[in-house]
């Protein structure tokens, strides 16, 4: 369904799920339906955007502790 962008299956997915162990997940996600059903339909992906911040988060966590501003900065200036 995800990877075909079936937006028409998702209702009669979550009904399924809503009767699995997975139950918690599908109410989460019929809770936004507008939004999980426009990501389904939407071509539009903010994947490039997370995977920045991901890569920035985790230089974050390496420097913790370790040194100031400065040395993060020249951290991010070379791994770009």
């Amino acid at each position: 369904m995800v990877r075909n962008a079936r937006e028409g299956a998702l209702a009669a997915w979550l009904n399924e799920a809503e009767g699995s162990m997975i139950a918690s997940f599908a109410r989460g996600l019929r809770s936004d339906h507008a939004a999980v059903a426009a990501a389904l339909r939407e071509p539009w992906s903010n994947g490039q955007t997370e995977g920045q911040i991901n890569r920035l988060k985790t230089l974050k966590r390496q420097m913790s502790g370790r040194a100031n501003i400065d040395l993060l900065r020249a951290r991010l200036a070379l791994a770009s």
